[in-house]
């Protein structure tokens, strides 16, 4: 190589030579061509129902949230919390990166709910149809099911055999901390269910006013692929902060692993301290709750028109009523969102337009896309 064309290489941050400038290269060259997309499979897809496709992309999503989490949790419960098989930062990390990877990987055909409080949440504030709410619930609940019994046949020999250990011990096999503990939360000997309810209601506000200022096509601090992430952090975080007390965060996470638990624990899943109404339920109201915190208090509607993501009722004419109103026209300064505002008006809204995403992740990515944040 010559020196003017590696000092070239130098300034435009090329890969380095070796191995990454021949994978480089293969990929210019396209040497494997990209296999045509046939007609029979386009008329596959379209042929699907859509309604399947959201449900299963749901299941699959919880699925994917909720099997490293208590595949981690069995690691450490299962090995007498020994440091070498696990830990909470484990069992943490293990809750917010599947959390993440079933945004990833399912976000795009349902939107990436995995939460029931956060369906109902979408079809309140964002006008997700309320038609779909009960197969979404549904399918969140089944894919935590799906994750409970996958973990509970992987660990049979290990949960049997520790379940024999608590019994022998006269401690039973439904206590926190004991083998029906991996799959759902069960409160502590001396804990009041009091206290259970306000951890559990402002823990999962806390995760709802995060969750929801993430989908907020007009937050400038979070990008698409940044928002995976994010939302995975803050509930890893809410389990590192209280795992040694009891959370459960998720209707769905929860009833979905408890059901398992009452099948192979007996009906003490439920019924133990009278505790399973907390973690089954406080999670919608509370989230209810923050969505409504953000949406009265935090929410600039208009900085979300001005991003393409959204559109007044009235169309542009209201639009331009409503800054006209509020001393913003044409003839004064503004600023480059209002510009867009005007510029974009109805017509250019994303929303508007005959897109078939889902509410959630996926339309927020797509309207942080067009909108340039």
């Amino acid at each position: 190589m010559s020196d003017s064309s590696h000092i070239q290489r130098l300034h435009t941050n090329d890969l380095e030579l070796g191995a990454t400038e021949a994978i480089q290269k293969h990929y210019e060259r396209h040497v494997v061509s990209p296999k045509a997309v046939s007609q029979r499979k386009l008329d596959f897809e379209r042929a699907r129902p859509r309604w399947l496709r959201e449900m299963m992309a749901e299941a699959t999503g919880v699925f994917f949230y909720v099997y490293p989490g208590i595949a981690a949790t069995a690691s450490f419960f299962l090995n007498e919390t020994n440091p070498a098989f696990g830990s909470l930062l484990q069992i943490g990390f293990a809750f917010g990166f599947g959390i993440a990877f079933a945004i990833i990987t399912c976000g795009s055909t349902s939107g990436g709910h995995f939460n029931p409080a956060m369906t109902i949440c979408f079809a309140t504030w964002q006008g997700f149809p309320w038609k779909k709410v009960p197969y979404y619930i549904f399918a969140q609940i089944f894919g935590a099911f799906m994750a409970g019994l996958f973990v509970y046949g992987q660990y049979h020999q290990q949960i049997t055999a520790y379940a024999a250990e608590t019994i022998a011990a006269g401690k039973g096999t439904v206590f926190n901390g004991g083998p029906a503990s991996i799959f759902c939360s069960f409160p502590g000997e001396t804990q009041k269910l009091g206290y259970l309810f306000m951890i559990e209601f402002f823990v999962d506000s806390y995760i709802g006013i995060v969750l929801w200022a993430c989908l907020d096509p007009a937050n400038p601090f979070i990008s698409p692929a940044a928002a995976p992430w994010a939302v995975g952090l803050v509930y890893s975080v809410m389990v590192w902060g209280f795992a040694d007390i009891t959370v459960s965060t998720n209707m769905a996470r929860d009833l979905g692993t408890r059901m398992v638990a009452a099948i192979f624990f007996g009906k003490e899943a439920f019924t133990y301290k009278n505790y399973s109404w907390i973690s089954i339920l406080v999670n919608i109201p509370a989230t209810l709750f923050a969505t409504a915190y953000y949406e009265m208090l935090m929410r600039d509607s208009l900085q979300k028109i001005g991003k393409g993501a959204a559109f007044h009722e009235d169309g542009e004419e209201g639009l331009n009523l409503h800054l006209t109103k509020s001393g913003v026209s044409r003839q004064s300064p503004m600023s480059p969102s209002m510009q867009k505002v005007f510029s974009l008006g109805s017509n250019g809204s994303t929303l508007n337009s005959a897109s078939k995403m889902e509410l959630g992740f996926s339309l927020a990515a797509e309207n942080r896309t067009n909108g340039g944040i």
